[in-house]
This record gives C-alpha cells, structure tokens and sequence, in this order.
C-alpha cells in the first residue's frame, strides 16, 4: 500500500494501436504496480486542505500496469478511479486511490436482459465515463458493439454510411454489475452527467449528434443534431443547463440547451477541439486544440477566445484542479502531461509520460493525476509542495 501525501494529429483520427510498445520514461523514484487478482478493498482517506494547486509541483507516485489499454481514466472523488480499456481488452478496470485493482469489468451484455430486442450476449468498447455525483454509478461510452447485426465503428465515417448506433452502460460501482443498458447513436465518444444526476449524455462521433437520456429511466430524451463533424468533449455548466460540446472535425464550440435539446449558440475557438472542461464558477472554458497544439480560454460571457497557449503535439484530454487554479493536459504525440496556471495560461511544469498519453484525470479526494497511456500503462503523480 502506498502513502498518501499529507498534501494533498495531424487528422481528425483519435485512435492509436493497441498494445503499442511503451517508450515513456518513468521517474526512477516511482513505483510499479501490476494489476494482480482483483480484491474488494478500498482505500479511504482523509486528506486535509491542500494549497493553491499552482504552487504544488507533480511528483511521480506509481506506474500501474497489466491487462490494460487504458483509453481514459476517470475518478470518483470518492476514492476510485476507473480506466476505459477500449476494443479488444473488452474491460473497464476500477482502481482504489493508491492505485490497487478494485475490479475487473467485462464489457460482455445480453442486451435482452435491459429491454433491448436483441438475442445472445454482445460486447462493448469503453471508450470514456463519467460518474454520478455520489460516485455509487459510472457511466460508460461503448465505442462499438460486437455481436450479430453490429459492426466495428471508425474514426472516419459520416451518418447514413451504415455505421451501427452503439450503447451507454451504467455499472454500479458496489456490485461492479452493468445494471443500465441507454441506446445512443453511432461510436458515441465523450459522456458527461449534469451536477445534479439526472441527465446523462453522450456525443455521437458517426452520426454528428449527442444523446441525453434520463438517469432514471434510462429513456433518451432528445438527440440533438451537431452542425459539423465529429462531436466529442463535454462541459456543463454549475446550474447544469448547458452543455458545450467541441466540434472536433472543425473549429466551434456548440451550446446546447439541456432542457429543449436546441442548440443554443456557436463559439469559434481553432482547429480541431476536442476536450473541454471549466472552471468551477462557470466563467470560463478550455479547449484542447488538437491540431494547433494548443490550449484556448475561453470567456462564457463575452464568447471570446481570451488565451491560447501551445503545449505540445497533439493535446487530448485535460482536467482541472478543484480550485480551478490548475490545468493538466496530456500531449499525445509528445508523450508528456502539462500543468498550467488557469490565471494566465503559464506552463507550470511538463513532464514525461508513457507512450500516447491519451486520457486524463485530477482526483478531487486526494489531490492525484491519473494519465492513461494508450500504449498500455497509468501513471499517477502526486502534487507536493515543493521544498524551500
């Protein structure tokens, strides 16, 4: 068990190989852990205060290894993480805040089972998740289905080209049981869940359009078309009546009115956005810029573009502190993780990650950076105040 700190491309493609041969560097003071047999232990811990995260330094912690590809990790802020193991591992695994194998999820359905007119077992492809606010459900993007009557989905693809519309699961993270089976459109990508629970929605990467579904029901209550191609990052607003979805197969930001499903307005901010997140008071928003290789702030007020930094080649996913002090973006083609100050868009720290860092995430519970590297590894850092 490891201590917790006191203190706390060139396209619009975005799938790399799996299995890739990892050619990170790793800290030499860092810990490797292989995921082993799963166990029912989870960590809790109590974390005091922590400083302003902008004048914390990232500290490697572990390297957590095994049957993975992880497309993305997402934590809880209750003490679990789960990594999205995408195609052909056909898992979701769940982790404690130390880094140690919760479960191990198979992504295998009978899709009968949740009122779904479909015989036999299916399996999925984790692509992304998003947790309800009490931690107790995840829900899961399924890149795909396989299984009689579906096929593989693509990066390149428009709607009406005979892609097949795939599925959002929720698992319960008690039972690690899939228990919510919601029909989304074809390769659903990015998923996000409002602030109260109630609503949960997918961006639909093949048929430009983002399903929201209700929570309860499970019932899709609107599937709002996206002018332009390749939906994929999500941000709600604090009141959880907008959603802004990057267009990543051109330069805008879309709002979307929750409520209505209409969209709300465009806010141009570079080429190729694909992840958003923002700030906690809800003023501002950051946009990976996958093809500029830059990060953009974004006034919600004013719909300007009132920052832009580069990072490295091909930023994906970010996340941010809970001051909102900090930003944490992956590079993937650079294969490093950048901290920025939220304040003025400073690089704080850059530093090496495994091969194809791809996904991000910052737990609120302990102060921690996950990145999922799509060659095969996490890393976790710590954010340690650094020595006088």
């Amino acid at each position: 068990m490891l201590v917790i700190s006191a203190c706390a491309g060139t396209s619009n493609a975005d799938i790399a190989t799996p299995g890739e041969a990892d050619s990170g560097d790793v800290d030499a003071s860092a810990t490797e852990t292989t995921a082993g047999p799963t166990t029912t232990t989870t960590t809790t811990t109590t974390i005091p205060p922590r400083p302003p995260a902008d004048t914390l330094t990232m500290e490697k912690l572990t390297r957590i290894t095994g049957d993975i590809s992880p497309k993305s990790v997402v934590a809880s802020g209750t003490g679990v993480v789960t990594a999205q193991n995408m195609m052909y591992r056909h898992t979701v695994t769940a982790y404690d805040a130390d880094g140690n194998l919760i479960s191990t999820i198979p992504d295998t359905v009978t899709l009968s089972d949740f009122g779904i007119d479909e015989e036999g077992e299916y399996q999925g492809a984790p692509v992304e998740a998003a947790f309800m606010p009490d931690g107790e459900e995840v829900y899961i993007s399924n890149y795909s289905m396989y299984g009689p009557g579906y096929g593989e989905g693509s990066d390149k693809c428009s709607p009406g080209d005979g892609t097949t519309n795939s599925f959002l699961y929720r698992i319960n993270t008690e039972s690690w049981q899939v228990d919510q089976v919601i029909p989304a459109g074809a390769v659903p990508k990015y998923v996000a869940v409002t602030p109260d629970g109630s609503k949960v929605l997918a961006t639909n990467w093949c048929t430009y359009d983002m399903t929201i579904a209700d929570t309860e029901t499970g019932e899709v209550l609107h599937t709002v078309p996206i002018d332009g191609r390749y939906p994929r990052g999500i941000a709600i607003n604090p009141e959880g009546t907008i959603a802004y979805v990057a267009v990543m197969g051109g330069s805008d930001i879309v709002a979307v009115d929750i409520e209505s499903g209409t969209v709300d307005r465009r806010i141009p901010v570079g080429a190729g956005p694909r992840h958003l997140v923002m700030s906690p008071d809800g003023a501002y928003l950051y946009a990976t810029l996958n093809k500029e290789g830059k990060v953009a702030k974004i006034n919600l007020i004013s719909g300007e573009v009132v920052s832009k930094v580069a990072t490295g080649q091909q930023p994906r996913s970010m996340d941010i502190s809970n001051d909102g002090r900090a930003l944490y973006v992956v590079n993937y083609a650079s294969d490093d993780v950048s901290k920025l100050a939220t304040e003025d868009m400073s690089i704080l720290q850059t530093v090496p990650a495994g091969h194809h860092p791809i996904g991000i995430t910052y737990d609120r519970s302990t102060g921690r950076v996950w990145v999922a590297n799509y060659s095969g590894s996490i890393d976790v850092w710590d954010e340690v105040e650094t020595p006088a």
